[in-house]
């Protein structure tokens, strides 16, 4: 199972030599892949919609044509991805539940997210399932295992008999964790303390996940059965974008997100560009090609 990191292991995951991610033979998610939704606890529409634009932004084909003094595209940014998979990865939200009764509570642990996750899903003759994502996605009331302590994010796969179907979960952090799972747009408790950003889309807390969301879905499509590219333990991975943790613009280092733009009516900053205009702040993802960490900006 791997994470999206907490601001406070970024800190300590900051490699002194050149990561490289290492492919452990194992198959990858390409193609057409289907991203089924839940979203557990109350979302308002607005929040939902910052969710949606992003995955609706990674591969639509108009988010490319950019003219080069615009900022990059949210496309561009997962077009990395084929670099790994050989293929272009396309995504498409498929079926969307909307949980408002919290029908498992508002504590959950990490089988639980498992369950929540499960649904029935098309598995080819190998008992893979390589076209569909189930995502859950838990509102800022909700508290999980593991959340801001260990990860703000995961993403893996688990057996349903003897199928294998890949999952992801990312966490809203604005009233738990701001500080480590909605970095840079919060304070963090400690550690270098450089001034906060201005979300993009004006909420701390959905513009954190979008970061968490990004990263998982970047690990979950490169290292989806957890044999795909990593680098270390298989238990605790560094992937695509969690090997280049707390990385968003040039001259990034431990707690400085690096130079990004910097909206001018509204001060928010962001480095990508997705449908109608919304803007997003995406985590640098590592290059097969340059073997190194990647930012858009």
């Amino acid at each position: 199972m791997a994470i999206a990191t907490p601001f406070s292991q970024m800190l300590a995951l900051v490699q002194q030599e050149p990561v490289v991610l290492k492919y452990h033979n194992g198959p990858l998610l390409k193609g057409n892949l289907t991203l089924n939704l839940l979203w557990y606890g109350n979302f308002t529409l607005t929040q939902r919609s910052i969710i949606l634009n992003f995955i609706h932004s990674l591969t639509n084909s108009s988010t490319h044509r950019r003219r080069r003094t615009q900022p990059p595209s949210a496309a561009s940014w997962w077009q990395t991805t084929t670099t790994y998979t050989r293929r272009p990865c396309t995504l498409t939200v498929g079926n969307q539940i909307v949980d408002e009764t919290y029908s498992l509570g508002k504590s959950l642990k990490a089988n639980q997210l498992a369950a929540l996750a499960s649904r029935k899903t098309e598995i080819t003759a190998d008992g893979y399932s390589y076209n569909r994502i189930h995502v859950v996605l838990t509102a800022a009331d909700v508290a999980v295992e593991d959340f801001c302590m260990n990860q703000c994010g995961t993403h893996g796969s688990l057996r349903a008999g003897k199928k294998r179907v890949v999952y992801a979960w990312v966490g809203n952090p604005e009233s738990q964790c701001p500080g480590e799972c909605a970095w840079p747009f919060h304070q963090p408790l400690y550690g270098p303390q450089a001034p906060p950003l201005v979300p993009p889309n004006g909420d701390v807390g959905m513009d954190g996940m979008v970061i968490s969301l990004a990263t998982v879905l970047a690990g979950a499509v490169t290292n989806p059965f957890g044999n795909g590219y990593y680098e270390g333990e298989a238990t605790a991975p560094l992937e695509a974008v969690s090997a280049c943790t707390g990385m968003f613009g040039k001259g990034a280092y431990p707690g400085y997100a690096g130079e990004v733009p910097v909206d001018k009516r509204t001060g928010a900053s962001y480095n990508a560009v997705g449908l109608r205009g919304r803007r997003f702040l995406l985590p640098a993802m590592w290059d097969p090609l340059t073997s190194s960490c990647k930012t858009l900006v």
